[in-house]
């Protein structure tokens, strides 16, 4: 599995999810880049992500939404604060309803990417994701964050051995 580790730290209000990638840091950016490939990993295999609206510049906004198994539709959003292809993609990240008007009774947390090369074509990249209290963790550990990042992230393998795009 591409999943290293999972650190949660209650302290510094983090969760951090690294993943060890057969890719360069060009290819692993790509992933993120590109909302078709961003498409087929990010959300657990029993949510999938739509992509509506995506740009990676700063001061842009991403759009997307999961489809449950059951039909069920839940949205979110991605304001763009920094990116350095191919190494780093920092923004904040809420739920929206289905207009994509961010929800304000869920909280907000700022996602930091971070991809780096480690030798012999391999990439380490980590998703670092700070909340805004240790009940803003708890609650979105509460929901399923931690399990459902680790099940998105463990899908790039798969992409990444059909070869460059």
């Amino acid at each position: 599995m591409t999943v290293t580790g999972v650190q949660k730290d209650a302290t510094a209000l983090t969760m951090t999810i690294t993943a060890e990638l057969d890719a360069s840091p060009e290819r692993v950016w790509q992933l993120w880049a590109d909302p078709r490939q961003l498409e087929r990993w990010w959300g657990p295999p029993t949510y999938p992500a739509t992509f509506t609206r995506h740009a990676l510049q700063p001061g842009s906004r991403v759009e997307y939404h999961m489809t449950g198994p059951e039909g069920d539709q839940p949205h979110g959003y991605w304001d763009i604060l920094e990116t350095d292809p191919p190494h780093r993609l920092v923004f904040r990240d809420g739920f929206a309803d289905d207009k994509g008007i961010p929800d304000d009774a869920l909280p907000r947390t700022e996602g930091r990417v971070t991809i780096e090369p480690i030798g012999e074509g391999r990439t380490r990249m980590s998703i670092e994701s700070h909340f805004p209290s240790l009940e803003a963790l708890e609650q979105l550990v509460a929901m399923g964050m931690e399990q459902g990042i680790t099940e998105a992230v463990g899908q790039i393998d798969a992409i990444l051995a059909e070869g460059e795009r």
